[in-house]
């Protein structure tokens, strides 16, 4: 009898570990089977190579990892390479480690006589559930070169998308941290040289340098507590965006907030549209694709007006119908599904669609950062000015004071 390290995923979809006792691995993995079980470890205990992972500090795979990933296999298998081949190839080249893992790991769920699809499926931090379902459809269909080509397009759209989200968003906050930043350094350093020779003036200081002075005597007395603060702040704020009031909060504000309005609605239309054609032009029906495509959404705003959506279909209303009464989508989203669904060639008028708004992005992208720079240096000039302001005004007085002797 030996003994055997084994993890399974259960029938309800929970994995378990644990160690088992058997004449060889193939009784243990018929025992382990026979509850409903899909094997996706079965190892003689002493053979594993000991492997630490730090889940947390695993980045996630970036849409353009996964694109690489598609691309990659697409080409493997074009050349007539197996699946199980190409599988171990990726999993030697990939450098993203969670995805290396995520593949090595479906090569083996493989070998235990899974599918493709579910042994992505048991994976869904690494691959998104759209991917895997296209996956299943190119199983059945055995065009899963097609299913990976397509995938590779939309992650390829994704990256570019928010490529140009991050970018519209990374100007404000490095600025932003700029000027705090120069307030730290101002109020630490520059203010208390002056403090002592203004309150050597003997004449009333104005409301604003009291201020000043009083602000640079607190963070140089309780530095600690303003950084307990801020961490606080900032830990707080990621914390309330998890929850439903703070992701319904951000996501009216990103629609509604004059700024970023354009940029968000214009995003979303981009994104609802790209996955709905990929999903639609995959052979999925639309109401599964409305269902993947919402859980895709990241506005929970969009999501839910997606899910609206899903249940009107269902009843045998228009999907344009609802996406007109809903009001989140610009007119020409529901236009376009219109003469879509008319004609019969949903899909064609959603790529159509997909290729418009991406430009829309890009060009809202460049009218955002356009909008931000002056805003954003109005915003320093009234923040550091003031300061210097609060020093220069006492002295001003002063000097005014004796030329007037």
């Amino acid at each position: 009898m030996a003994n055997f390290s084994y993890e399974v995923l259960s029938s309800a979809g929970k994995r378990a570990k644990g160690s088992i006792t058997g004449d060889n691995r193939e009784a243990v993995m018929a025992e382990l089977k026979n509850g409903g079980n899909t094997v996706i470890r079965c190892e003689e205990a002493g053979t594993l190579e000991k492997d630490i992972h730090i889940g947390f500090l695993e980045k996630k795979p970036k849409p353009r990892d996964l694109a690489v990933f598609c691309r990659q296999f697409v080409s493997i298998i074009d050349a007539g390479v197996p699946v199980m081949t190409a599988f171990d190839m990726l999993g030697q080249q990939t450098e993203n480690k969670m995805l290396r893992d995520a593949i090595n790991d479906c090569k083996k769920t493989i070998e235990y006589g899974e599918t493709l699809a579910a042994a992505m499926g048991q994976h869904p931090d690494v691959f998104p559930r759209m991917f895997v379902t296209l996956v299943e459809a190119g199983e059945a269909s055995g065009s899963l070169d097609v299913s990976f080509s397509r995938m590779a397009e939309q992650f390829e759209k994704e990256a570019i998308l928010k490529a140009a989200i991050k970018k519209a968003s990374m100007y404000p906050t490095i600025i932003f941290f700029i000027a705090i930043a120069a307030v730290v350094l101002l109020l630490s350093f520059v203010v208390p040289t002056f403090e002592e020779m203004l309150t050597e003036l003997g004449s009333e200081l104005p409301g604003i340098t009291k201020f000043v002075i009083a602000a640079s005597n607190f963070i140089q007395g309780y530095w600690y507590i303003v950084l307990v603060i801020i961490i606080a702040v900032v830990m707080g704020i990621k914390a309330f965006k998890k929850t439903d009031l703070g992701e319904h909060f951000f996501g009216r504000l990103a629609i509604k907030f004059g700024p970023t309005s354009k940029l968000t609605v214009k995003n979303a239309s981009a994104q609802m549209a790209r996955t709905l054609a990929t999903l639609l032009g995959s052979g999925l029906s639309l109401m599964d694709a409305l269902q993947i495509t919402a859980g895709t959404m990241s506005n929970i705003w969009f999501r839910e007006e997606m899910d609206k959506a899903r249940d009107q279909v269902m009843v045998g209303a228009p999907l344009a119908k609802q996406f007109r009464e809903g009001g989140l989508f610009p007119p020409l989203v529901y236009q376009m599904i219109d003469i879509g669904e008319e004609t019969g060639d949903i899909d064609s008028m959603l790529n159509k669609l997909a290729e418009y708004y991406e430009d829309e992005v890009q060009e809202a992208t460049q009218q955002l950062m356009a909008l931000l720079e002056p805003l954003i240096i109005l915003f320093l000039a009234v923040i550091i000015g003031g300061i210097v302001l609060s020093v220069i005004m006492p002295m001003a007085s002063m000097y005014d004071g004796l030329n007037n002797l």
